[in-house]
């Protein structure tokens, strides 16, 4: 089975640009292929997830990846599905972002020995000479073709700059100085890019009279189509400091029974066979199945051992076990526990605000030990705390947090 049959039956592939002649590449060749990663933020979240499962099938077949950080292209930001343009970022912040980038990626991709490639495309935007730029690549650009890219549409209303214009040019250019520096003939990436990779290959193909294409996988979307990967905290990050390896088990534990056959295929390395059994339980037995998948992607961004706390976590508090030291814990000094219960709970992040906590509190969805808190102005007492000093918050149905004494 080649990696195309792999990507397929995994559910992975959405649009490609020539798909006869790369069915037949990826059956044939070992080929160099990149995804570009602008680092807008300091962590990767659960959107990058897909692509970076992707990369990794495609490494594990064989085949060669470049993983394009984006210190030039960051600089503009990527309008496509934007409704605004993008906040502008210092050279410092997006700096500091790769690096984090790399470590994150270190978990899906071996980049030892030569295997990946990592290339930042500041190294060649940042100096380019704007008047060789509009002869060597500007030329090959129809304005009227670009005027009809999904990536634009959004933006009519309020407004398309000149500066974001020159995004899918930019992406273009990556593609082709990629071809020339390591002969990079595929580009993969979400389909939001669809229009840029697009422009990327024919740029290729018009300038070197040579093969170059493209594949998007499919977005991380609910059975329903809406984005996968929000929290009521945001987004849900790959970095542990950003959403707790717990948070991030409970996620995929709570997904709707309709999403765990699409969640399985992407974001596990699960034969297919085992993710058709597990996603065919019905009714109570769904829940092993979600169990299977919070822990495999646990496992996968955040390693073995914390996959297993979390789980651990997760049983003490829904299948009746003791063991709560992997909760969520919040430390509190001892002078702390006659404090508001509000107070303490909006200092320790559990809630943004206390307004946000009161309007739990008048909705019945905050439990203190065993009780329903009903008082906003209600306050902790020694006397409600175990014997080893720790207390346990309910946050609605399903976030539980440990209180502990220090």
């Amino acid at each position: 089975m080649s990696v195309f049959d792999v990507l397929s039956e995994r559910g992975f592939i959405k649009q490609m640009s020539h798909e006869n002649e790369i069915k037949e590449l990826l059956e044939k060749e070992k080929i160099t292929f990149y995804i570009g990663f602008d680092p807008t933020a300091d962590s990767l979240h659960v959107g990058h997830f897909i692509a970076l499962m992707m990369m990794s099938h495609m490494q594990r077949a064989g085949h060669r990846p470049i993983v394009l950080l984006g210190g030039g292209t960051g600089m503009v930001g990527d309008p496509s599905g934007k409704d605004e343009m993008r906040k502008m970022l210092t050279p410092e912040f997006i700096a500091h972002n790769i690096e984090c980038f790399k470590k994150q990626m270190s978990r899906f991709i071996d980049f030892s020995d030569g295997k990946a490639i990592i290339a930042n495309n500041a190294d060649w935007l940042l100096n380019l000479n704007y008047v060789n730029l509009l002869r060597e690549v500007g030329v090959h650009f129809s304005v009227n073709r670009m005027l009809t890219a999904e990536c634009f549409k959004k933006r009519w209303e309020k407004g398309l700059t000149f500066f974001e214009f020159n995004y899918m040019i930019m992406q273009s250019y990556d593609f082709w100085k990629l071809h020339q520096d390591y002969g990079c003939i595929m580009e993969l990436g979400g389909d939001d890019q669809w229009s840029n990779m697009l422009a990327g290959v024919e740029l290729i193909r018009r300038k070197e009279q040579k093969p170059a294409y493209c594949m998007t996988c499919k977005l991380l979307t609910t059975s329903d189509g809406r984005k996968m990967g929000k929290t009521e905290k945001g987004a849900l990050w790959l970095d542990a400091e950003k959403t707790s390896p717990y948070d991030f088990y409970q996620y995929w534990r709570n997904v709707d029974d309709g999403d765990v056959e699409n969640c399985l295929s992407l974001l596990t390395y699960l034969p297919m066979d085992e993710v058709r059994r597990l996603a065919s339980l019905k009714d109570a037995a769904i829940n092993e199945a979600k169990k299977v998948l919070a822990y495999e992607v646990t496992k996968l961004v955040h390693g073995e051992e914390e996959a297993r706390k979390a789980q651990e976590a997760a049983e003490a508090l829904f299948g009746g076990g003791v063991n709560l030291d992997n909760v969520p814990t919040i430390e509190i000094a001892a002078e702390q526990m006659s404090a508001k219960v509000i107070d303490v709970l909006t200092a320790a992040k559990v809630f943004s605000s206390k307004r946000e906590a009161r309007q739990m509190i008048a909705q019945g969805g905050l439990t203190v030990k065993d009780a329903v808190l009903s008082d906003p102005e209600a306050t902790l007492n020694p006397g409600l705390f175990d014997a080893d000093k720790s207390l346990l918050i309910r946050k609605g149905k399903k976030k539980y947090f440990r209180m502990l004494v220090k």
